[in-house]
Formats: C-alpha cells, sequence, structure tokens
C-alpha cells in the first residue's frame, strides 16, 4: 500500500505518461479480444506486422532471417509492441496539457491497424477493420477518463490531497488509482479471453489434422541405403527431424486451415479443363513418396536453411495435364505456375521444371505424419531442383497458370530472380568453427547438395593446400543431400578447412562469394580451427 501511495503521489507528467500505457494497452488488449471473434489475423499486431515485412527491403529482410533465424517474426512483434508502448508513452504526456489531441492519437493508432488490416492480400472485408477500430476507440476513451482524473479536483477534500495539480489544481488521487486499476484489470481480462478465443479458433482445423490418416503411398520412397547416413558425431542426420527441419516464411499468425473446408483451385491460361479439389479428392488419387531435400534462397553459405524429409503427396505434373496443360516445349501458353496461399503469398514457379518429369507434388505429408502446421497443413506444393521462393507455397488453395511476362510474384517484386535453380552447395558439419580438436587424425565431414542434378564428387582442401577427394555416403536419390567426410592428419597450429562439390553435371562449386540476393548465395564454405 505504501508503494501505491507512493506511486500515485509522484508526479503528474510521469502518472500521464503511465495513463498513455494504460491506455494503449487497453486498446490492444480490445483488439485482440474482437480479433477473436472475427478472425485472428485481423489484429493490429499481425495486420501491422504484415504489412511492415511486405515493405521491407530484400537486404534487411535477409539480414533479419541471418541474425534471428526462425525468432525473426517473434523480434518484429517485440519491435512493434515496443514502438506503440513509446508512442502511447509520449500520447499520455501529450494528452496531460492537450487532452482531447492525446485521446485522438490513439485513434491514429487505430487508423493504421484499420489501414493495414484492409489492405492484407487475404484481407477478408471491412469487418477486418473492426479489431483496431474498435480497440482505439477503448484505448482513446479511456486516455480521456484517465487523464481527466488526473486534471479534475476531487470531489471530497482529503487531507493527503496535493495541492497543485499539472494547472496548479488539485487532482483526483482516489479516482485515479480507481480508475486505472480497473482499466488495468479489464485489459488483462479482455487480452487472455482475446487469446483463448484466437486459440479456439484453430480447434477445427486441429481436429481435422488428428483425424488424417495417411495412406500407403502407391509409389514408396526406395529404401535409402544404410550407407548413405555416415557415422560420425556431429554430421547432420540424412532425415532432418519434423522439429528440427527449417522454417522460413511471411507468416507472423501460422495459418490454420481445416482440411475438411479446404479446396484448391487450378485455373488459368491453356488449362482447358478447370478442377476444384479437396484434401479427400487429392488422398484418394495415386500418392507417391519421396526423400526431398528443400533449400531456402536466404540459405547463407555454410547455413542452416537446408533439410531432407520424406514427402507423400499427389504428383502435380499429372493434376496439370488433367487439365489439359502442356508445358512451354510442347506448345503451352502458359510459362508460369502462381501458386496462391490461403494468407495470401504468392510463388511463382517454372511450368517447364514442374512438367519436365521430376518429382513436383503437392504434400501431404512429411516424415510419416500429416504436415504440421508450421509446415503447410494441410497441402503444400514443392519442386525438387528450385529454392523455396519460387517453388514451395505452404497452405496453398489456388493454382494459376500464366505468363511470367503478365504477372510477378511476391518475392519477384521485391527484387529477387525469377527463375532460382538450387545452387550446387557443401557445408562442413564437424569440426565446427574454432574447434579446438586434438593434433592426430580429425574427422571432417558435412553434407552436399544439388537437387534434381545430384552430387558427383565433394574435395577438401587444408590452409592453402591441394585440394582431396572426400569419401561419399551412399547416393540416396540426386534430389537429397550427400554426405561425405575426410580423415584429416591434423598437425598442431591454426588451420582453414574448405570444402567444394561438383554436381553430376559435372559444374564445380563456384569460389566466388555472392550473397542471397536475387537467386541464392554462392561461395565456398570454410571453417577454422586450432589444432592442439
Amino acid at each position: 500500500m505504501k508503494k501505491l501511495r507512493s506511486l500515485v503521489s509522484g508526479p503528474p507528467l510521469a502518472l500521464s505518461a503511465l495513463s498513455g500505457l494504460l491506455s494503449g494497452l487497453a486498446a490492444l488488449a480490445v483488439a485482440e479480444l474482437v480479433a477473436g471473434v472475427i478472425r485472428p489475423q485481423a489484429g493490429p499486431v499481425v495486420a501491422v506486422g504484415g504489412a511492415a515485412i511486405d515493405r521491407t527491403p530484400a537486404a534487411v529482410k535477409d539480414w533479419a532471417i541471418r541474425t534471428f533465424g526462425t525468432n525473426d517474426k517473434l523480434v518484429l512483434q517485440i519491435g512493434i509492441l515496443a514502438v506503440l508502448a513509446v508512442f502511447a508513452l509520449a500520447l499520455g504526456v501529450l494528452a496531460l496539457r492537450h487532452r482531447r489531441i492525446g485521446a485522438a492519437g490513439v485513434l491514429v493508432f487505430g487508423a493504421v491497424g484499420t489501414v493495414a488490416a484492409l489492405n492484407r492480400p487475404d484481407s477478408t472485408g471491412l469487418t477486418d477493420a473492426l479489431p483496431s477500430l474498435l480497440g482505439a476507440v477503448a484505448g482513446a476513451g479511456l486516455l480521456y477518463v484517465l487523464i481527466g482524473r488526473l486534471s479534475a479536483s476531487p470531489r471530497a477534500p482529503h487531507d493527503d490531497a496535493d495541492p497543485e495539480g499539472p494547472a496548479g489544481q488539485g487532482w483526483d488521487r482516489r479516482g485515479f488509482v480507481i480508475a486505472a486499476t480497473a482499466a488495468a484489470a479489464a485489459s488483462a481480462g479482455a487480452g487472455a479471453l482475446g487469446r483463448t478465443l484466437n486459440n479456439s479458433s484453430g480447434k477445427a482445423a486441429a481436429s481435422s489434422r488428428n483425424s488424417v490418416a495417411l495412406p500407403v503411398a502407391d509409389s514408396p520412397a526406395p529404401a535409402t541405403p544404410k550407407a548413405a547416413q555416415v557415422r560420425i558425431a556431429g554430421v547432420s542426420p540424412f532425415i532432418t527431424p519434423t522439429k528440427d527441419f527449417y522454417r522460413v516464411d511471411t507468416a507472423l499468425l501460422v495459418p490454420k486451415v481445416d482440411a475438411t473446408a479446404w479446396r484448391l483451385r487450378i485455373h488459368g491460361t491453356g488449362v482447358h479443363r478447370p478442377l476444384t479439389l479437396s484434401f479427400d479428392d487429392l488422398l484418394a488419387r495415386e500418392l507417391i513418396e519421396r526423400h526431398i531435400t528443400l533449400t531456402c534462397v536466404s540459405n547463407e553459405v555454410g547455413g542452416p536453411y537446408v533439410g531432407n524429409a520424406r514427402w507423400i503427396g499427389v504428383r502435380l505434373a499429372e493434376l496439370l495435364a488433367e487439365c489439359g496443360v502442356a508445358p512451354p516445349s510442347k506448345g503451352g501458353p502458359a510459362d508460369q505456375l502462381v501458386a496462391r496461399s490461403v494468407d495470401g503469398m504468392t510463388i511463382g514457379s517454372p511450368v517447364e521444371d514442374v512438367m519436365d518429369g521430376r518429382d513436383a507434388m503437392l504434400a501431404l505429408g512429411m516424415n510419416g505424419e500429416p504436415l504440421p502446421f508450421e509446415h503447410g497443413f494441410p497441402v503444400r506444393m514443392l519442386v525438387p531442383g528450385l529454392y523455396g521462393y519460387v517453388s514451395a507455397c505452404k497452405w496453398i488453395e489456388d493454382i494459376e497458370l500464366t505468363t511470367f511476362d503478365a504477372y510477378d510474384a511476391y518475392w519477384v517484386r521485391r527484387d529477387w530472380a525469377r527463375r532460382a535453380p538450387v545452387k550446387t552447395q557443401s557445408r562442413i558439419d564437424t569440426p565446427k568453427p574454432f574447434a579446438r580438436p586434438k593434433a592426430g587424425t580429425v574427422m571432417v565431414a558435412g553434407v552436399a547438395w544439388a537437387q534434381s542434378r545430384g552430387i558427383d564428387r565433394v574435395e577438401v582442401r587444408v590452409d592453402d593446400g591441394p585440394w582431396q577427394a572426400a569419401t561419399l555416403a551412399a547416393e540416396d536419390t540426386r534430389d537429397t543431400w550427400r554426405q561425405w567426410s575426410f580423415p584429416w592428419r591434423a598437425a598442431k597450429g591454426g588451420h582453414t578447412l574448405t570444402v567444394r562439390a561438383t554436381d553430376r553435371t559435372g559444374q564445380v562449386q563456384t569460389a566466388r562469394r555472392t550473397r542471397t540476393v536475387p537467386d541464392g548465395a554462392s561461395g565456398r564454405h570454410s571453417v577454422v580451427v586450432t589444432v592442439e
């Protein structure tokens, strides 16, 4: 009680800032509650965050992924909340002298959220404006009331009344405490209820996923050779566990789609027989199962955004052929397939690559289970040999055949290349950078990949010495990465280890270093170690 009395007996300037912060929290809490009723994606933090991602330059976005990894979205949300907190504190101070202007400033916050929500690619209409609008009205009203308690004389005299208010008048200490406490409690309750509603909105989707029983594939994946996995500590497992598989996308809120209501539409240029398919329609078709390595274009040389998994799905080329689609090499008018996600993401893939015989698919399962929500449940697309941003649409709901001249997909509009085949790359998994191994035989090992082409050779160089052949593990398929190892007779001192791969076309991994923009990083991975 003494601490509370000490706080509220402080200078009204600090209390006005506190009023602004409480009003901002109330606005967010009410907005989250309304979004829980309407749809979670309409909330102001998600909408503004999505707009920020869309407008962030490619270089900055790439830096965020390199720096924060899969936590980049969390960092963005924390940053948005921090900016809002500063804005709210400033509005509280402003309202102490200009009460109406300060309250109106909260409405500006609502306007920003409203515009962002209405302009999202997945916006469902005017109802998306309600969370930000109603939240802003609640916040503005609360700020007006709280500042009123700071600038008005108490109704009854108290022996502890402060004789000087912000304008030389007394202020209603008891009224402020009651209003502030009630506002804090109400905001906490509204926020908790909003989160509960947001979580419950995905229950139908979770139930639909839990009820999926993946059938045995009509064309199962070939048995993986036992020798495909080297027995060396520190090397990535041949099959990446689902929980460890990288995730890079723009979704601040992971879409949770009810598989029973999901539909996929195939239409566009050169589509003579448009199709609309349900999840059960896909399950009933001939299914293939394949081991395929996926790579993100944001993966730096030696980076972690690559993984190998066992996928089950439907051949995409067969679906397109049923619709009457022909690739450009056979006279088809469409050279681009635009895949659209439920969150509005667009990804453009070359039709020729999708239909050239590789195992391009609409995937329904990953490592023996239905796709996790984070990886695209109920259905995602993948095309071996292409970076994810031009092939791996998650939460897919629409496929349109068009041309590259007629349409630029999301990432192309942000300075990434239209076509992006995966570059031949290799990585040293062990020893780690700055490791201190003992002198003697040190096993150097890692992975190499060149999806759709396959790895033919891996070589290691110590310092500026000659390239020496590494031992390749058995190949599973040309669409998966390949492990390698090299027994190094390590002498004491500092050394630099470098690796390079050669794919089956004879292309040697280039030494030329480039950044990830516009079509993927290139260069050779090196690690520096000190042998003791």
